[in-house]
């Protein structure tokens, strides 16, 4: 036996085994922390998954299948007019109420098509980071300055962050856009309008499946809310029709799964997420069927699919289990980091930073956890720190990028978002803090 290849495997038991020998059952702690894991994982999965990842699942399958790679690097390849491409980086979520997971498809599926580093790492941190519901929720619940002191800081902190990426590996940008050879526009199979329409559908679909529901009993806000689901069945049916009559599905395939997804909607009318699920397992069962582009849409689609959703799951039991649930404490005891981010201090400011970074923020959850922790005394410095980190990063979002762009990339945008999430706050709390 050649013991010098048996090393790792032995180790890795061993390192298992002492684990779970010493495993703290027993100790209340260690017990609600595993259950805010599990607890954690279970809120995800049912609030997130079926909603979130299943349409963004899609929509970063369509982006590599039918958006050509000239189109992306004209507008987002690394040879591509830099003020044009970090223009659409950094504004893209402002249509796109996203979380730092959820993003990651899309920004995986752009980063493959050919767009430049820093492009795609604005789009990244964008996509969450701009939310214009949150951007105002921020502004009515916890003031007017600290939601312009947000959005101000978001579509700065995307542009800059895109260009120090690209500058920070400048070399390998440079091969990459030297290998890229100047590609045509195809003429493709549709027009560029019908495209562009495709994919307004899907993300509609993605965006009002998810329109949370806002504290307001009256208004604009709260009139989307309560027709969510008609405006989002009303989407699908053009969505389906597109399906027809652009790319050719089958007719009556379609207008079955539409008629069950339609009947079991009136059938569990407090449930939109069986038939939305249906509508979803329909899809994917009459595209996987095929053989032509529609085919390959589901095939990047379920690519997407099975490298990212076992890490995001991954990532969401482990943050669950150090920092638990908003008002729920993991291992990492709530009053630690209560009594960290008082004041306007470096250390303040930086914990806010690394803990927004690698807690998990749901879309709009950001604001009422801050609210609490504001009220506990949380000084507005750290609070727009935490803003600025917390909703484009989490631990189940690094371990996904660094799937797609490597460990050193991968910790240098970290980095980057970390410091310049503490500087913001040191600098907004000086002039603001106390007023």
């Amino acid at each position: 036996m050649k013991w010098k290849s048996e090393w790792k495997p032995l180790t890795l038991m061993a390192a298992a085994f002492v684990v779970f020998f010493y495993l703290p059952t027993g100790n209340l702690r260690f017990d609600n922390a595993v259950i805010e894991a599990l607890q954690l994982a279970q809120w995800y999965a049912r609030e997130h998954v079926i909603l979130c990842l299943i349409p963004a699942f899609f929509i970063a399958g369509a982006i590599a299948v039918f958006v050509s790679k000239a189109s992306v690097m004209k507008y987002l390849g690394a040879r591509a007019n830099k003020v044009l491409a970090y223009g659409v980086g950094s504004v893209s979520g402002t249509i796109l109420a996203v979380c730092s997971c959820t993003v990651l498809p899309l920004f995986a599926g752009i980063y493959r098509m050919g767009a430049g580093l820093g492009p795609a790492t604005a789009f990244l941190y964008s996509g969450p980071a701009i939310n214009v519901l949150a951007i105002i929720l921020t502004a009515r619940v916890l003031g007017l300055e600290l939601g312009i002191a947000r959005v101000i800081g978001a579509v700065v902190f995307s542009v800059v962050i895109g260009l120090l990426m690209h500058l920070f590996f400048r070399k390998e940008e440079t091969e990459k856009a030297s290998v890229q050879p100047v590609m045509p526009e195809s003429e493709g199979q549709r027009s560029l309008w019908q495209n562009a329409a495709y994919f307004a559908a899907m993300v509609a679909i993605l965006v009002f499946a998810n329109w949370g529901k806002p504290d307001e009993t009256i208004g604009l806000w709260h009139a989307v809310y309560s027709a969510k689901w008609i405006i989002t069945g009303i989407v699908a049916i053009v969505f389906a029709v597109m399906l027809v009559t652009w790319f050719r599905l089958t007719w009556w395939k379609v207008l079955a799964v539409s008629a069950l997804t339609t009947l079991l909607a009136f059938f569990f009318p407090q449930e939109p997420m069986i038939p939305f699920a249906i509508a979803a397992i329909g899809l994917s069962v009459i595209t996987s069927t095929r053989q032509d582009e529609t085919g390959e849409w589901f095939t990047q689609s379920w690519g997407f699919a099975k490298q990212i959703l076992p890490l995001l799951l991954f990532g969401v039991l482990v943050a669950g289990l150090l920092l638990g649930r908003p008002e729920h404490e993991g291992l990492i005891p709530s009053e630690w980091i209560n009594r960290a981010v008082g004041g306007n201090s470096l250390g303040a400011n930086l914990f806010a930073s690394v803990v927004g970074a690698f807690m998990y923020f749901a879309t709009l959850t950001e604001v009422p956890i801050l609210q609490g922790l504001i009220g506990a005394g949380m000084g507005k410095g750290p609070a727009l720190a935490l803003l600025l980190a917390g909703p484009a990063l989490s631990l189940p979002n690094m371990l996904v990028i660094r799937s797609v762009m490597g460990t050193k990339k991968t910790v240098t945008y970290v980095l980057l978002v970390v410091v310049m999430a503490t500087t913001s706050g040191l600098i907004y709390g000086t002039f603001f803090d106390g007023r």
